[in-house]
């Protein structure tokens, strides 16, 4: 799942470390779920996307694992 949480953290002025606090998870998690390594449940996507005043959408894109150009 693509997400744009280091684009929002750098809105934000936040470090990985600061937002694992904020959200009550580890700087691990963060890194993990920026690289896509890692899907956060819904309630781990809601504390980020409340943290950020934005909505979990925003934040997080799901990807069916077919590129948009292969579609049309």
């Amino acid at each position: 799942m693509k997400n744009r949480i280091k684009v929002f953290r750098a809105m934000h002025d936040m470090t990985q470390e600061e937002l694992a606090d904020a959200i009550r998870v580890t700087r691990r998690t963060i890194n993990s779920i920026e690289r896509g390594k890692y899907n956060p449940s819904i309630e781990v996507a809601y504390r980020i996307a409340k943290t950020f005043g934005v909505t979990i959408e925003e934040v997080f894109c799901f990807e069916d694992g077919e590129d948009t150009e292969d579609r049309r």
